[in-house]
């Protein structure tokens, strides 16, 4: 997907992001969608991964914004003096001109040296390497294999749309990968048997 043909949300996250000084990379179903090259179902927004030893400097490159943070099914203010520590991770912005129709959604993510470490079990972790991909125009996805992860937790339909559509993404090394991570956490999952090397 080029430049021309990038979702007109994903451009406008992209301009909005230039003024970060700390990789991002676009999360969720985006991040299945623009690798595939098309559009597979409608987005209610686009989430953005940022890793958690970078919200400073998130909230420094957005200082126009309005920040609230989830909480116990809540979304609450997030103030300047708090530094935001597990099991919090999501995060909302709205600019305070409201130039948006919905807020960014932000996902923090966590990192031990050069990998990517899954917040649930921070031993399942994958090099930023392979965790961090960028797109043929510039744009950077989160690894397939890693928005899969955690889409397992407790799939809903569309996580399921999502991961049959995502599976020509991985390959061999994506597919152990997300096999084990979900053998992990999730003995018995019914995504392990798609992701066997027999199948």
């Amino acid at each position: 997907m080029t430049h021309s043909q990038r979702p007109p949300e994903i451009c406008e996250v992209a301009e909005i992001l230039r003024a970060l000084p700390a990789p991002w990379a676009v999360a969720g179903g985006w991040a299945l969608d623009l690798p595939l090259g098309r559009v597979t179902r409608a987005h209610a927004d686009v989430d953005i991964a940022v890793f958690r030893e970078d919200q400073a400097a998130l909230r420094s490159a957005l200082s126009g914004w309005q920040f609230e943070v989830a909480k116990n099914g809540a979304l609450v203010p997030w103030t300047p003096d708090v530094w935001l520590e597990l099991p919090v991770h999501e995060l909302h912005a709205r600019p305070t001109e409201n130039s948006l129709s919905r807020p960014l959604e932000f996902l923090l993510n966590e990192r031990e040296g050069a990998d990517w470490a899954y917040r649930r079990d921070r031993t399942v972790r994958l090099p930023l390497t392979r965790a961090l991909r960028v797109l043929g125009d510039n744009v950077r996805v989160l690894a397939p294999e890693i928005v899969l992860l955690y889409k397992s937790k407790a799939p809903r339909p569309v996580d399921e749309a999502d991961f049959r559509a995502a599976l020509p993404l991985l390959d061999s090394e994506a597919r152990a990968w997300l096999r084990a991570g979900i053998l992990h956490a999730t003995p018995g999952h019914p995504w392990i048997a798609s992701l066997s090397p027999e199948s």
